[in-house]
């Protein structure tokens, strides 16, 4: 067992976010001073976030702007396309600023076709890859309308990180104002306690049903907390689309040689449990999903997860990864998997 102060690895963090003012404003001013059900939008600096690096011994931070993005009211293209641009253009320089440090998960204002095809390629040159969320007031990711933009991404080679948000219902058109939180135990606990895990689920199994993931091959993703609900349900869903007539025939094989090639998992979040640390989701996505160590990336998702609990969290994991993997495996884990999925991107030109 872990003593009190014990050294950490040194790890690359994936998850991670940022809250400028101006976007902590918008917030605000757009009904959403208590994001996702949280009590409050909690607050950060460019400081405080060095210091979770210092204090967990994080290398490399990507930034990501978290739920409920940049598209805060449904039906405001305006909006969404302003405040996506400031945002990816603050994480911009903040990245120009501390190159060996920080990098960037660009936002989109989805469900907006031109605009985040206009929004891609200012941000390519600059982002490590594009950050999506499981749906965009009811339009997920898989959708057909959004085929132009998955379709830039694949010519890009890119990576997107995928990040949960309310689940949503959508009455018209992907565009469209009328849409409702499909959240049928209403306000009684936050959204991320376990809907965000659901919807990260919803969201991943729609690429593969919809046929995304085979149409855009050259797309990488990652799926965060460890999947949330999606890896037990990869064997339903799977031989679910072989015995029911009528949708997308998946083969088993072909989607599980996809998981192994063209997904990562973060561990973000509480996903390690037991004595010894070793139980718990990681464990379930590990041998329940058959994912290894090497599709497996470290993430603190500060500052949702404040300084001081991302440092105990990263004590747990210390535990749970000797527990279940080699040292070869751990360091994957930490630094390795990141530094080779973001071969060829600014992180890789930044080294």
């Amino acid at each position: 067992m872990s003593n009190t102060n014990p050294p950490l690895s040194p790890r690359i963090d994936v998850h991670s976010h940022f809250l400028p003012d101006f976007y902590t404003t918008a917030l605000h001013e757009n009904g959403h001073s208590h994001p996702d059900g949280m009590p409050a939008i909690p607050p950060w600096s460019l400081s405080a976030h060095l210091s979770n690096m210092s204090s967990s011994n994080i290398t490399r931070s990507i930034l990501s702007i978290s739920s409920p993005g940049t598209n805060l009211t449904a039906g405001n293209a305006e909006l969404a396309t302003t405040l996506t641009r400031r945002t990816n253009s603050f994480a911009s320089t903040l990245t120009q600023q501390h190159p060996s440090k920080l990098s960037y998960w660009a936002s989109l204002p989805l469900p907006y076709i031109a605009p985040s095809l206009t929004e891609i390629d200012a941000a390519a040159s600059t982002c490590a890859g594009f950050a999506l969320l499981t749906n965009y007031h009811g339009t997920y990711i898989g959708d057909a309308s959004l085929a132009p933009v998955f379709a830039r991404l694949n010519e890009l080679h890119a990576t997107v990180f995928i990040h949960p948000t309310a689940p949503c219902t959508q009455h018209s058109t992907p565009a469209s104002a009328h849409t409702s939180p499909a959240l049928p135990l209403g306000a009684a606990y936050p959204v991320p306690m376990f809907e965000f895990l659901f919807d990260t689920a919803r969201a991943v199994i729609n690429l593969f049903l919809t046929g995304t993931v085979d149409a855009y091959p050259h797309i990488t993703y990652i799926v965060p907390h460890v999947g949330g609900a999606f890896p037990p349900l990869i064997s339903r869903f799977l031989k679910f689309s072989t015995v029911i007539p009528g949708g997308r025939v998946l083969d088993p094989q072909t989607v599980h040689r996809q998981l192994q090639s063209r997904f990562y998992f973060d561990i973000a979040g509480f996903a390690f449990d037991g004595e010894e640390g070793g139980a718990g989701q990681v464990r379930g996505l590990v041998e329940g999903g058959g994912v290894g160590a090497d599709r497996l990336l470290y993430g603190s998702d500060f500052p949702f997860t404040p300084e001081g609990a991302v440092r105990g969290l990263a004590v747990r994991m210390e535990d749970g990864l000797k527990e279940l993997f080699g040292e070869e495996g751990r360091e994957g884990v930490y630094e390795g998997n990141a530094r080779r999925l973001l071969e060829g991107s600014e992180l890789g030109k930044a080294e």
